[in-house]
């Protein structure tokens, strides 16, 4: 009798914990699908700063060439080609017999091409973009009593949609010194 009510005892426990272990191991209801993201892809960017005459021909052309990616985590890219340039802003006091004391005091301005690139996203066969570009030049000097340079400068910043494979101006002004223009060209080509 005793063995029976311990067998019983071991079937029951048996089929207790063995259901318990079985709806452990069931697997769980599958989650929602979450939406797909689509693959990062890669583009050369090149940049043309075109200096144009009164006549409307090209004067000056500098290029520049960067790459960005379509990926949300992607901090875009940058462009910096600069030089400073000095410019006094304190010289040396004169003494009790005239002589200099102290140094002149100098300040150094970034002058040349800025161009930054963010949130690159492809709508088609289209590229958007959110573009800055800063050109800064040093003038011509025309007044010979002036003795600190003069700096102009040129700043776009816009939220951009251009075809793939096009050159295409995205940014033009008139010069601040002359009947002539600049404008930023872009051409964004797909990287394999």
């Amino acid at each position: 009798m005793r063995k029976l009510t311990l067998i019983c005892c071991l079937v029951s426990a048996t089929m207790v914990f063995g259901q318990r272990s079985f709806a452990q191991e069931s697997t769980p209801p599958p989650e929602p699908a979450k939406a797909s993201q689509a693959p990062a892809h890669f583009y050369r960017l090149d940049f043309v700063v075109q200096e144009m005459g009164a006549d409307g021909k090209s004067t000056n052309t500098r290029s520049y060439t960067a790459t960005v990616s379509t990926d949300s985590r992607d901090h875009g890219t940058s462009v910096r080609t600069n030089s400073r340039i000095p410019i006094a802003i304190g010289s040396p006091q004169k003494g009790s017999n005239g002589e200099e004391i102290g140094n002149t005091q100098w300040q150094y301005q970034n002058v040349g091409v800025d161009i930054d690139a963010r949130n690159a996203r492809e709508i088609g066969r289209q590229l958007s973009l959110d573009l800055v570009a800063d050109v800064s030049s040093v003038a011509g000097m025309s007044d010979a009593t002036l003795h600190q340079p003069v700096i102009r400068q040129n700043k776009w910043q816009a939220s951009i949609l251009i075809p793939i494979g096009k050159a295409t101006v995205v940014f033009t002004s008139d010069s601040l010194d002359s009947k002539g223009s600049m404008q930023v060209v872009v051409t964004a080509t797909a990287l394999q």
